[in-house]
């Protein structure tokens, strides 16, 4: 009987295998990889540095440029959709700042330009290669931005801006569920007119910020 068994296994592996030789497909397939659709929450950290363009529209014209840095820190959450290797989604982020910077008129006014918080909502694009997605962001940018002046006395306004803001970036999944990644902004955020009381003289002021940062995602 056990001569039978042997004989038997044989003759069905000897059958077998010009089938798995012809069609390679019927080897059983590796798993498939990391899959990115899903829902996002997460949070994110950086640096942020830029300019502030500060032109005064009444009395005797003249302009003054803050150069402006800082850091910041935020949350953000997303929803994104993978077709093949190509991953589109959506993302909107909201970050507490503290960019700031300081510049001194010829007439010794100290004028100061102060994020105090920015964020967007933005369209995402990559290529996934497995746990690896490289994508470019872009969208609508707002921030809370206060311009000031200290010449003897002082004054503080702070207005919302909304401008653009396009970006570059790469995720890794480190599991299943924890993503981690590295990304830089370009932020315009356009220019705001401040209506200032004597005095001191109203003005507009356009602010632009590039900023890098890490993040880190939970996909539910």
């Amino acid at each position: 009987m056990r001569c039978l068994t042997i004989a038997s296994a044989g003759f069905l592996i000897a059958l077998a295998a010009p089938a798995f030789a012809a069609d390679p497909m019927a080897v059983p397939m590796t798993e498939p990889g990391f899959d990115w659709t899903g829902y996002y929450a997460g949070l994110q950290a950086g640096y942020g540095w830029g300019q502030s363009d500060i032109s005064v529209t009444e009395g005797a014209p003249f302009s003054i440029s803050p150069d402006i840095d800082g850091g910041f820190v935020g949350g953000h959450v997303a929803g994104l959709w993978q077709f093949d290797q190509a991953v589109l989604g959506a993302e909107a982020e909201l970050s507490y700042s503290a960019i700031d910077g300081t510049a001194v008129s010829g007439l010794g006014s100290t004028f100061r330009t102060d994020i105090k918080w920015f964020g967007s909502v933005n369209a995402k694009a990559g290529f996934a290669i497995d746990r690896v997605l490289v994508y470019g962001v872009g969208g609508v940018a707002f921030a809370g931005i206060e311009t000031s002046q200290v010449a003897g006395a002082s004054f503080a306004g702070t207005r919302t801006n909304v401008g653009w803001t396009l970006g570059a970036g790469v995720d890794y999944a480190l599991t299943d569920k924890f993503i981690v990644g590295a990304q830089y902004r370009y932020y315009d955020f356009g220019s705001e007119h401040y209506d200032v009381a004597e005095p001191f003289n109203d003005r507009d002021q356009d602010v632009k910020l590039n900023a890098v940062g890490i993040n880190l995602s939970y996909k539910f």
